[in-house]
This record gives structure tokens, C-alpha cells and sequence, in this order.
């Protein structure tokens, strides 16, 4: 797969889920200054949410946040543009997250409202078929709102093994699951892990040494560090705050630096990027909470030194360059306006 020159595509909120947006916004990236360059709409599609990539072929996924929710592909062009390959329904309401397959022939969907796991068999070009499972979890949080129910809201595929975590923030519980590839059916595997009432996790980070795993809780505000075993097995290690800041803090993204030094998570409400000193075998140490230039920070994805945060209710792209030595990312140049962005996909 070619890295496109510096293209950079961004899922954003449409009309149909009381967003701004078209569909998928694309821009073009600086190596040297990181500055975001706006080109267009790539791609007219309801409320494309979440993005990712196949590992191998120039293809793009992105869910369609609906309460009748659907997977729509697309085939990336030299110059960034994108072409319709199929769209599929997910069997779900308000997919929120998807991932390939390490080996790039299944696609993994997590339905948040209606809180199950679809999975699409991808061909030969990437293009995704029928769902071949559709799994749905059951029970219910502390929360009488926002744990009312089961809420999906990502998977996360082992790069080698062939397992898939799925992070379900109204059971208060990440399950694991081993693929069938001839069916293409998800088969549970040891006990769920049941995170303390009310955490509410939403992402999960795994740390490149492959023993260590990030989970943001979005109800409790909470960063925990977990033992990552093989089969899956989850053990928590440390569990410190999200962010010092008072006022409401809603974490959404996390993620582990390339050289597993540094962690971040994105702080909705207090409007901050948090930075975590990672040392094995020590709590995660808050090293600042940096202010994104607005309230919502939804996602954000780091290429090289450069770190692009997509706030969606500021309605604009800010871009930071990281430092390698502290971790600390500093604003750099003007933040780039987009209509309600929600994932950047470098």
C-alpha cells in the first residue's frame, strides 16, 4: 500500500446524525511543516464515523453511523479520491468502529446501539460481502443512561493470532473472541473482562511490546493499564485519572507513541491531549494535559513527528508536532477548518 503522498482522509458527522458534513473530507498533509491542506468531499456517505485502511490493497472502510447501520468501501485513487465498491449492512444500530484482519480477509464492525459484532468476509479486491456473524452482548452497567444496555464500541484485532477484543462500554466488559476463517465466525474465548461498575470503556491501545494494553473509560474518566496474556487474558495492572483538570472530562481516544514511551488520550469537555510517561511495572504518569483548541476532541492520529487532533463540535482539524524527546506535542500553524470532524485516517 502507498502512503499517497501526504493524503489524509477525514470521516466527519452528516445531517443524518445532526452533523455539518458531507461524507469524507480530503486533505493533504505537509511532511515537513505537518499543514493540512483541505481538497474536498472525497466521498458523499451518511455520517462516515470511523475510517480505516486495508493492509494491503488501496481500499478504504468506513461505517455509516445509522440507526439501520451499513459498511460502505471505497477504492483509493493516486490522488486521494475515492470510488463506491459496495455497501453492506451491518445488521446493527450506530456502528461507531471497524478493523481489518491482519490478513486482510475479514472486516469487524462494532455496533454501538444495538451492541453486537458483525463480520464481513472481504474478497480478493477488498470488497465485503454479507455478514458471515453477527454477535450481540448482552446485560447491562451502573449507568441508568448510558448503561441501559450493550454498547459496542470498538474491536480490536490481535496482529498475529488471529483474536478480536471487542470493548463494550455498557456491560462495562471486553470480551474476547478467536475467528473461525472458514465460517467466519466469532467463537468466545476465556472470561470476559469485567472492568470496575461505571467505567464505561470505550478504546483500547496496545503497546507495541505486545504485553500491555490502554483502556480509557468514558463514564468514569479513568486511563487503566492492563496485562496483556496470551488467549487474551486481560489483567489490570494500574488505573490512574484521565486528566487533572476539573469540570467534566470525557475520554474518547487513546494511543501508544511507535516507541511505547509516551501514551495519549483525548479529554472531551476540558478540551485537552494528555500525555503519559509509559514505564513497565509503574502506574502511568500524567507528564501535561495540553489544550486542543476546543471543547470536543474526538479523535486523533499521529504521522511522524506530527499529531492531527479532529475536534468535532469546534468544527476544525488541530495539528501538533511531538516532541520526541519529552512526548510533549506543541501547537504548530492555524487549525484547519472541517464541518464536524469525527476520525482521521493518514
Amino acid at each position: 500500500m502507498s502512503d499517497r503522498g501526504g493524503l489524509v482522509h477525514i470521516g466527519c458527522y452528516t445531517p443524518a446524525t445532526g452533523g455539518r458534513g458531507e461524507g469524507i473530507v480530503l486533505a493533504r498533509r505537509d511532511p515537513a511543516s505537518g499543514a493540512l491542506t483541505v481538497l474536498g468531499t472525497a466521498a458523499v456517505t451518511d455520517s462516515p464515523s470511523f475510517l480505516v485502511r486495508h493492509p494491503t490493497l488501496d481500499v478504504l472502510y468506513a461505517v455509516n453511523e445509522l440507526p439501520e447501520g451499513t459498511v460502505s468501501a471505497f477504492q483509493v485513487a493516486t490522488d486521494g479520491g475515492l470510488t463506491p465498491l459496495g455497501v453492506r449492512s451491518t445488521g446493527g444500530d450506530s456502528p461507531c468502529h471497524l478493523a481489518v484482519a491482519p490478513d486482510g480477509r475479514h472486516l469487524y464492525v462494532a455496533n454501538y446501539g444495538s451492541g453486537s459484532v458483525s463480520v464481513h468476509p472481504l474478497d480478493a479486491a477488498g470488497v465485503p460481502g454479507d455478514r458471515s456473524d453477527l454477535l450481540a452482548h448482552s446485560g447491562h452497567g451502573a449507568d441508568p443512561e448510558r448503561q441501559d444496555r450493550a454498547h459496542a464500541h470498538m474491536v480490536s484485532p490481535h496482529p498475529a493470532d488471529g483474536s478480536v477484543l471487542a470493548v463494550d462500554l455498557g456491560t462495562d466488559s471486553v470480551y474476547r473472541y478467536e475467528l473461525e476463517p472458514a465460517s467466519g465466525r466469532l467463537v468466545p474465548r476465556a472470561p470476559r473482562l469485567r472492568t470496575p461498575a461505571g467505567t464505561g470503556p470505550r478504546h483500547l491501545a496496545r503497546h507495541p511490546d505486545g504485553r500491555r494494553g490502554y483502556l480509557v473509560g468514558e463514564l468514569d474518566a479513568t486511563l487503566t493499564e492492563y496485562e496483556l496474556h496470551p488467549g487474551g487474558v486481560l489483567h489490570e495492572r494500574h488505573r490512574v485519572p484521565a486528566s487533572d483538570r476539573t469540570g467534566h472530562v470525557q475520554p474518547s481516544e487513546v494511543s501508544v507513541a511507535p516507541d511505547g514511551r509516551f501514551g495519549y488520550v483525548a479529554n472531551r469537555g476540558v478540551g485537552t491531549l494528555a500525555v503519559f510517561a509509559l514505564a513497565d511495572g509503574q502506574p502511568p504518569r500524567l507528564v501535561t494535559e495540553v489544550a486542543t483548541g476546543g471543547g470536543w476532541p474526538r479523535h486523533f492520529a499521529r504521522v511522524g513527528e506530527h499529531l492531527y487532533v479532529a475536534d468535532e463540535r469546534a468544527h476544525l482539524i488541530r495539528i501538533f508536532q511531538v516532541d520526541p524527546g519529552t512526548g510533549i506535542p506543541t501547537p504548530v500553524g492555524e487549525p484547519v477548518e472541517v464541518p464536524s470532524p469525527v476520525c482521521v485516517l493518514p
